[in-house]
């Protein structure tokens, strides 16, 4: 198939299958990505995470736990030492890529905790209505009634310091902004001709939650969850700051900052570096949220 060819089955205005349906809904919303050459950028940057954290262990140039308090400790920015060194002789370029790897455990982790659990909370106190709306989004105001990262740290001192804890406090507080867009979504939805015939076949309330209406509400949230991953970094980064997150001697982000923060000073870098990872990362996700909004987002001017 050339690609005149495959352009125009993907764009076709009537398609012979849901595949090809499918996959052309897919290639209008990648075109539209595209023409943001700031999504682009950001896209690049998450991708390099990616293969960052994967691959940490081989481009780590040096040991990201031990270090020589004798020969290298808070060393400058240098060819041997790309970002410096820290108050324990550590190469701070090599725990910053490492730490690469816990910053994306935790947007994972919350991104597969929080994401399902607004969708079905919202979907369900949409569609049903009465007491049951009422109730799921009583609950839900409760968890918005608190910043995020007041909640996030009574839930850590609750469970414990650690990784995993923290990813677990984190998603907690986030699913209800996204239970939130999934009920304004059924609301719309849930009194069309579309869902009207579902009812009409036989199909079960739980049935049409999950099978037609979910999935009309997965792209905004999709787009949520990508805006939400510069603020889920950041709470993450508190709280290691905080030492309520990753542990000794796990090269967290937010822990390097909170280890260099008497040296910021003299020794700028190595609060410096992990604080550049954190923007940059931040940065990159707010860029390609956007980029997602306007290609998915049906409301968004074209």
């Amino acid at each position: 198939m050339t690609s005149k060819s495959l352009h125009a089955w993907l764009m076709s205005e009537h398609p012979l299958s849901r595949r090809q349906a499918a996959w052309g809904r897919a290639y209008v919303a990648w075109r539209g990505f595209a023409r943001n050459r700031l999504a682009l950028l950001g896209l690049a940057i998450v991708v390099a995470l990616v293969l960052v954290a994967i691959f940490a262990d081989v481009l780590a140039p040096y040991s990201p736990y031990i270090g020589d308090l004798r020969t290298t400790r808070l060393l400058e920015p240098s060819s041997a030492h790309w970002f410096g060194t820290d108050d324990q002789g550590r190469d701070i370029f090599s725990r910053v890529l490492v730490g690469s790897r816990i910053t994306l455990t935790v947007v994972i982790l919350v991104a597969v905790l929080a994401a399902p659990i607004g969708l079905l909370v919202g979907t369900v106190a949409g569609y049903a209505g009465g007491w049951v709306d009422a109730v799921l989004m009583r609950v839900t105001d409760v968890f918005l009634a608190f910043p995020r990262l007041i909640l996030a740290l009574a839930f850590v001192a609750a469970l414990g310091p650690g990784i995993t804890n923290a990813a677990l406090a984190i998603a907690i507080t986030s699913w209800p902004p996204y239970a939130r867009i999934a009920r304004a979504e059924t609301l719309q939805i849930r009194h069309s001709d579309y869902i009207a015939a579902v009812q009409l076949i036989g199909a079960s309330p739980w049935r049409i939650v999950l099978r037609h209406i979910m999935p009309l509400c997965v792209s905004s949230v999709i787009v949520r969850v990508t805006l939400d991953m510069a603020g889920i970094i950041l709470t993450a980064a508190g709280l290691g700051f905080l030492g309520l997150g990753a542990q000794p001697p796990m090269p967290e982000w937010g822990a390097l900052i909170a280890n260099g923060r008497m040296y910021v000073l003299d020794q700028w870098w190595v609060a410096a570096a992990p604080g550049a990872a954190i923007f940059i990362v931040s940065l990159a996700f707010n860029l390609l949220g956007d980029g997602l909004r306007d290609a998915l987002d049906p409301k968004s001017t074209k």
